[in-house]
């Protein structure tokens, strides 16, 4: 298994819109389609209006399948379009076991 953790900074102040609009047209398109959501997150401590998110793949194989689907759906490019505008940066890592 493989873990991607996605680092989101996000506009000052536009936490609270981001979280609405990823749990309203985000989040079921985003499972639904990629499958094994760890989690999502929010920084409290250190570097602040950050979302971390932590998704699971068996390998780089089905990322990459998932992830073609994925930005293949209408409702998932539609929901870009609105949340792209509150993220100023993004980050992304692959995670492999270290055991």
């Amino acid at each position: 298994m493989i873990i991607e953790e996605r680092i989101y900074t996000l506009q000052i102040s536009a936490l609270n819109k981001y979280r609405k609009l990823y749990r309203s047209e985000g989040l079921e398109v985003q499972t639904s389609i990629l499958g094994n959501l760890i989690g999502y997150y929010s920084t409290d401590i250190g570097e602040q209006n950050q979302v971390v998110h932590l998704c699971g793949y068996e390998n780089y194989q089905d990322r990459e399948a998932r992830r073609d689907a994925f930005f293949q759906h209408p409702d998932w490019l539609n929901y870009i379009q609105k949340a792209a505008p509150l993220i100023v940066r993004q980050e992304n890592k692959i995670l492999k076991p270290l055991l």
